[in-house]
């Protein structure tokens, strides 16, 4: 008995508990990394295509052609609960059932289906089985049949021909929407840009129509006039070129047949890549997984943001926070000087404290309701009467945007990083400050040339904290910025270049949209694995940048807080 007092009074007990707490952590965060690595790279990689026969409601056989996304064990209890259909033999306690991705959405009405295993034949891979990723209704399973250009038939019959044939025109079609693409988002979205600014200038001088001079007035107005019809000029010039690519586009046509045994004709404007998956060897496969995942990180999001890429929710992700970063630290690091080093220390310098605490436990949603009232609607609204009256009544900063988003976030993060400052400059040692000021250095120029530089990777600390928890948040964001789909980068060539203005998308919220409000949650499940997998590497790698700078600096001042 004394052993085991004597155990537990020399503390190892503790420490085995704190390792095995710390081990279990590890572990349970490993696998769930694991898991969403697992469930998110598998995304991209082109899978078999199935072809089976199944019985139908009616009885009859029907043909079903798709991939298995996922499969279940049920008891004879659960499907009779569920309405389900029984198998034939009363033996069997357990039923396989699978899901099979059939795509053709616009012909079947649904693209997800489930199948029982005692129902279903064997299963076949037909190596002309080809997969359609299509811009509109998802993807199209079925065999190819024949190219037509201008209702000429150009390939037919065989398989191999035809999908070699609709790969060629594939890359031709696809070049040309790209072309459309730019015109639209980059050549006419700056035409109009400029038009309305010019329109925006015209109505400014009907403000100012007293103050100004007839004859200049009437200049000015011929002037901005004389702009706007330059800049329509150039927008019917840029429009018909958009109009004749658009014309070039409805060339080609691909021909396919469904597993019913319907032809379907399909523009291939509407395509965006075809496969033959269970022909495909390693190195093909190998050259589609990157080349989704190249589309999926540097693309645009299509199909209700369940099809594509994600470029702009990374951009405004990233975007944000380091907006929120420039805030916060400046404002955060001052304070915390203010407090530690001039505040006269009282009962009210202990109420700020603790009010600086509470407000690190405050609910986001808290922070975006209070970003929505005070910055958007009033701050935002003062900006616009002021400054913006030839607006009215539409909101130029009077509606949520990325600067009150990365705003909101620095309030949000501020005391985090007010009290990782706090901290370590309370852990310099009284008698560097002594030193300094025994050699003639004023208080100010020991704070900021010794103190200061000392504290810094305590700073750093605040800041890696703040920049993991701004970047995962999502609920104040859906207030005062972050929408389900922004049509243009906060960033482009019009002055001024960054327009802070603008509503952003981000990750977190692209995560919860696509996995809680899709019209298709089967279809985007994958991709908010894929998702998640890739903010975690944004955090991480935003967190291991500011580290670095950290240890750098520590190593930096560790010989000055040895001395």
């Amino acid at each position: 008995m004394n052993n085991i007092k004597a155990w537990f009074s020399s503390g190892t007990p503790w420490i085995w508990l704190t390792a095995g707490a710390v081990s279990i952590s590890i572990v349970l965060v490993g696998g769930l990394l694991l898991l969403i690595l697992i469930r998110g790279g598998a995304h991209f990689w082109p899978a078999q295509i199935i072809e089976t026969t199944v019985q139908g409601e009616d009885g009859q056989r029907v043909r079903v052609l798709g991939e298995v996304t996922d499969s279940e064990t049920l008891t004879l209890g659960m499907l009779k609960a569920a309405g389900r259909p029984l198998p034939d033999d009363p033996d069997v306690e357990f039923v396989t059932r699978y899901l099979f991705k059939q795509g053709n959405k616009d012909i079947t009405g649904r693209d997800f289906v489930w199948h029982m295993e005692t129902n279903m034949d064997e299963w076949r891979y037909p190596e002309n089985a080809i997969m359609l990723e299509r811009r509109e209704w998802g993807n199209f399973y079925g065999y190819p049949v024949r190219i037509i250009e201008n209702d000429k038939v150009v390939a037919e019959n065989d398989a191999l021909a035809v999908f070699a044939e609709l790969q060629e025109r594939l890359e031709y079609s696809n070049d040309l929407v790209a072309r459309i693409n730019n015109i639209e988002r980059y050549a006419i979205g700056d035409i109009n840009y400029k038009i309305e600014n010019a329109r925006l200038r015209l109505r400014k001088l009907e403000f100012r129509a007293d103050e100004i001079a007839p004859d200049e007035l009437a200049r000015m107005r011929a002037t901005i006039d004389a702009e706007i019809e330059g800049y329509t000029a150039e927008y019917n010039v840029v429009k018909a070129e958009r109009d004749q690519l658009m014309e070039d586009i409805k060339r080609d046509k691909f021909v396919a047949e469904t597993m019913a045994g319907r032809e379907i004709t399909i523009p291939l404007r509407n395509i965006v890549r075809a496969n033959l998956p269970n022909a495909m060897g390693v190195f093909e496969k190998l050259g589609f997984y990157f080349d989704k995942l190249y589309e999926f990180i540097f693309g645009y999001p299509r199909e209700a943001n369940t099809e594509g890429g994600v470029f702009p929710a990374i951009f405004g992700t990233i975007s944000m926070v380091l907006i929120m970063s420039v805030m916060v630290t400046p404002f955060g690091i001052l304070a915390a000087i203010y407090l530690r080093e001039y505040a006269k220390q009282g009962p009210l310098l202990k109420v700020i404290r603790i009010s600086v605490y509470n407000l690190a436990g405050v609910p986001s949603i808290v922070f975006g309701v209070f970003g929505l009232g005070f910055f958007v609607y009033f701050l935002g609204g003062s900006i616009d009467k002021l400054f913006y009256p030839e607006l009215a009544p539409a909101p130029v900063f009077g509606t949520p945007g990325l600067f009150w988003a990365s705003l909101t976030l620095a309030l949000l993060t501020l005391p985090v990083v007010i009290v990782a400052t706090e901290e370590g400059l309370a852990r310099i040692p009284s008698t560097i400050r002594q030193g300094s000021l025994a050699l003639g250095a004023t208080k100010a120029e020991t704070l900021w040339r010794v103190v200061v530089p000392l504290a810094a990777p305590a700073m750093m600390t605040g800041l890696i904290l703040a920049v993991a928890r701004a970047a995962g948040e999502v609920a104040p964001l859906m207030l005062v910025g972050v929408v389900k789909l922004a049509p243009t980068l906060p960033i482009d060539g019009n002055f001024p270049f960054v327009h802070m203005e603008r509503k952003i998308m981000h990750l977190g919220f692209h995560i919860y949209d696509v996995g809680f409000q899709s019209p298709n949650v089967e279809a985007a499940r994958p991709l908010v694995y894929a998702t998640a997998l890739l903010l975690i590497l944004i955090i991480i790698s935003l967190n291991l940048t500011a580290i670095h700078i950290r240890n750098r600096l520590r190593e930096k001042y560790r010989a000055a807080e040895e001395n």
